[in-house]
């Protein structure tokens, strides 16, 4: 694994986690009628602290981005999913709650199940799928899940909708990823021409801009804890099975290898459920109808 990699995919996740415990402190006050509307983002603009996460998230993306360019996305997402900590431990410093033997449990679980997974998988890079019909199935089944859960999300709005939401846009944001990674190849082949002949970047765009508008809906209508969770978790499964299925990334499947893998996913999620459901997490305001407006935190 390279030591560049490693470095730019753990700044990117720490980034990411900052800027997510931010965009939720301001979220949480954004008017329940900008719901699932871009209009959310526009109210947003206007939050300070906000806008300081936004731009932390955007500089996580430029790292992982880069990331993406020197290293598998079955690499990095376990890498990014890592994000949790650094939002913890912001978290932590606001609240002033300890970590605790649920904090180390977590700390211990989601940082061993990532390690466990690389060290077992040997992510390395192989030829990708030519078979359009293989990607199409894939960010087709991705994204067409994310739409369900969207749909089903909107009847249940502060009960299970913000999981939904989350889980939601992370896959959105794992095929995302992926679809960053195939961009910077075509952009190193190519050229700027190459690149804007493609639909990738401009789904990229779409992609980032509806898991964004998701996010924020999340963030708006529950607490941290419920929101941050699902959309780590969902974001690197999301992402491997892009990477796999047809950026052609390859792992060990012998079974003891394939044992591990599966052994360390768990584990992380367990680890990731564990910190998302700290007392550290912000616990977000009480349920409310709307809030006439926002006010610069």
């Amino acid at each position: 694994m390279s030591v560049l990699v490693l470095l730019l995919a753990v700044s990117a996740a720490c980034c990411l986690g900052f800027g997510f415990v931010l965009q939720q402190n301001a979220a949480q006050k954004a008017p329940l009628g900008d719901f699932l509307s871009p209009r959310l983002l526009l109210d947003l603009m206007r939050v300070p602290r906000w806008l300081g996460g936004m731009g932390l998230m955007v500089a996580g993306m430029a790292l992982g981005a880069t990331a993406l360019g020197q290293g598998q996305v079955s690499l990095v997402e376990p890498l990014l999913a890592t994000n949790l900590l650094f939002a913890l431990a912001l978290s932590r410093r606001q609240t002033g709650q300890p970590l605790g033997r649920q904090g180390w449990s977590g700390l211990l679980l989601l940082g061993g199940g990532v390690s466990a997974f690389i060290v077992a998988g040997e992510p390395r890079g192989g030829t990708a799928v030519s078979d359009p019909l293989r990607h199409w199935l894939i960010i087709g089944g991705m994204v067409g899940l994310a739409l369900l859960l969207t749909a089903y999300a909107k009847r249940s709005r502060l009960s299970s909708g913000p999981v939904l939401l989350a889980l939601a846009a992370g896959l959105l944001y794992g095929v995302q990823d992926a679809l960053t990674r195939v961009s910077g190849e075509r952009f190193s082949d190519g050229g700027l021409a190459l690149l804007l002949t493609g639909w990738q970047p401009y789904a990229v765009l779409v992609l980032g801009v509806t898991g964004l508008v998701l996010v924020q809906s999340a963030f708006e209508t529950a607490p941290l804890r419920m929101s941050l969770p699902p959309l780590t978790v969902a974001q690197p499964l999301a992402g491997i099975i892009c990477g796999v299925g047809f950026l052609g990334d390859r792992l060990r499947t012998d079974t003891g290898a394939l044992a591990w893998e599966a052994a360390g996913l768990a584990a992380a999620v367990v680890g990731i459920m564990l910190l998302g459901l700290h007392p550290a997490m912000p616990q977000g305001a009480a349920p409310r109808e709307r809030v006439p407006d926002l006010q610069p935190l």
